[in-house]
């Protein structure tokens, strides 16, 4: 059979969130806002399109919904340029759209976790517009990085930075002066050695925590501080983010002190004091409490990123290293094993992360030959990725700690890679280096419905083209059939809930397997992931609970095809 499972109810939300550690071995779904649903049929998904589907959330099995940003902005690169921290743009909706969303996630059992975007702004936000306009010498200018040119009339940049975009990282205003932008020019650095951003950032997630938001993903949480005097790059490589050398303008040490003043605020908001003996609650603030923080912080090595989740600052980070990772038994088990062996002496969980709105979806990652990065230009093996994905999420769900799952993933939706360039709207597709750009192919809405002109999505169409192919792959398409990828992942978060060995932890018992095979244990759970290219023969390890594809067993052996995960219950 394509999948087997017991008849499992998952525990009530209602009661998963009454956890204050809820984050430990927390399922957390990221909406990207302008992709899942709009309400108004302008085309845009919309904070009260994610509203009314809240429900479908729930009823999938997460626990928490992670929105990108939704902020007010000119949308140069889809929100992440920050024009006001406390007003929603228009296009998604106002603040009354936000607290009626944050109350009724709350009233399903679900938490909701907005991105936030500290290391650079808007050029249209108030600060950067005044700075510009007042000239060299202006207050404002400190609390971005604004600095004269090199050459004879300061016609060359500050330095050799590039932007992760493409081109130069700094451009000159009219008065003759740079300022950096890490991303694209609309996208200018703060400066976090002044005073007033660490003050405006506090009073920022004051703000949302007042408004009831269960935490915060801080975008680029590597990147807020930069090395003293803005040295030259030199013989560093920029691109090569995942290698050994540490970027002047990338992980430096002294983020660390910021984010331990921002735990210091979510602390006080769940009511826990520090002292001598260590943190203890109050009784201060929500019964449910775990306010959390999530870091985006692509650093050289796993051990470089357990030191954002240390005890008194972050609580998770996404484990890039692992999403980076190839379909490949030996690779997967070196990351799985380097990532449990880090996070234990910090006492954070693990994190594990398939696809985002970055890089293309692990659909069509998987189905094109290892190697070729995250960001991939063609379709590949469609079936051949989508029955890897299946068993990577399987795999994913079985290992110790907290699974993020990007929206539409749990459709088995590909990239939409023969996007027209007249339709692209990733800012790096247009600055010809850097980031491939082509980040849009992942972000395309999602279908909701077989029929209408936008899969359900909404009535007027969609920002992005949808592949008439979606409409068999829609929710409405795949619910109730046993062999679709949504009710593959509705069944393994229920088995998730229900099964004691799985969900927190900080290690897995490894097992004898065949080359090509994972296999290991969990209390009375086992997870065996075949990520070769033939069947092959294990025990039958108990009652089969889960698999992503057939598996037949007789006499106590299993036979497990290519690129399938089981997973067994010994109880």
């Amino acid at each position: 059979m394509s999948q087997q499972h017991s008849a499992l109810a998952p525990a009530p939300h209602s009661a998963e969130a009454k956890r204050s550690d809820w984050w430990r071995d927390a399922v957390i779904y990221q909406v990207y806002p302008r992709s899942f649903a709009d309400s108004n049929g302008d085309g845009m998904g919309d904070l009260e399109g994610i509203r009314t589907r809240l429900p479908y959330l729930r009823d999938l099995g997460v626990d928490a919904v992670w929105l990108s940003p939704f902020y007010a902005s000119p949308q140069a690169d889809a929100g992440y340029d920050v024009a006001d921290y406390r007003a929603v743009d228009p296009m998604f909706g106002n603040l009354l759209d936000a607290d009626a969303l944050i109350r009724d996630a709350r009233e399903l059992g679900l938490r909701i976790i907005v991105d936030l975007v500290p290391n650079h702004s808007s050029d249209q936000h108030e600060w950067f517009k005044r700075a510009v306009a007042e000239g060299p010498g202006s207050p404002l200018r400190e609390r971005y990085h604004f600095c004269p040119g090199k050459g004879e009339n300061g016609e060359l940049p500050p330095n050799d930075w590039e932007s992760i975009f493409g081109g130069p990282a700094w451009t000159r205003v009219e008065d003759g002066e740079w300022y950096l932008h890490l991303f694209a020019p609309e996208q200018p650095d703060f400066n976090w050695d002044h005073p007033a951003v660490g003050d405006e950032f506090r009073s920022i997630l004051r703000f949302w925590l007042d408004m009831g938001v269960d935490g915060f993903r801080i975008d680029v949480a590597h990147g807020l501080v930069k090395a003293e005097g803005l040295p030259d790059l030199g013989s560093h490589d920029q691109v090569k983010l995942l290698g050994n050398d540490v970027m002047p303008f990338f992980d430096q040490d002294g983020v660390h002190e910021i984010y331990r003043q921002w735990r210091l605020i979510l602390d006080e908001y769940d009511g826990i004091k520090k002292g001598p003996e260590g943190p203890s609650a109050e009784g201060r603030g929500r019964e449910t409490g775990g306010r959390i923080f999530v870091a985006e912080a692509w650093t050289p090595t796993i051990e470089r990123t357990a030191n954002y989740v240390r005890p008194d600052e972050l609580h998770q980070a996404f484990n890039f290293q692992y999403l980076s990772t190839a379909w490949d038994a030996e690779e997967l088990r070196t990351v799985i094993d380097r990532t449990l062996e880090a996070m234990r002496p910090v006492g954070a969980p693990a994190t594990w992360v398939l696809s985002n709105h970055d890089v293309t979806r692990h659909a069509t990652r998987f189905a094109n030959p290892p190697g070729l990065g995250t960001q991939i230009r063609t379709a590949g093996d469609r079936e051949l990725g989508l029955r890897r994905a299946r068993a990577a999420t399987l795999l994913m769900l079985a290992l110790p700690g907290s699974a993020y799952i990007y929206q539409g993933e749990e459709l088995g939706l590909p990239d939409v890679v023969d996007l027209a360039d007249e339709d692209r709207q990733d800012p790096a597709y247009f600055r010809g280096a850097g980031q491939d750009g082509f980040r849009d192919g992942c972000r395309v809405p999602i279908p909701w419905t077989r029929e209408g002109s936008s899969y359900g999505f909404g009535a007027g169409g969609s920002w992005l083209p949808q592949p008439s192919q979606w409409a068999e792959l829609s929710v409405e398409a795949q619910t109730g059939d046993p062999n679709s990828t949504l009710e593959l992942y509705r069944a393994a978060l229920a088995v998730r809930r229900a099964q004691p060995g799985l969900g927190a932890g900080d290690a897995v018992e490894w097992l004898r397997a065949p080359e090509g095979v994972l296999a290991f244990r969990r209390g009375e759970f086992v997870c065996v992931a075949n990520t070769g290219g033939e069947s092959v023969t294990t025990p039958a390890y108990g009652r089969l609970l889960l698999a992503s594809g057939e598996v037949a067993e007789v006499d106590g052996e299993a036979k497990v095809p290519a690129d399938t995960t089981v997973w067994w219950t010994t109880a």
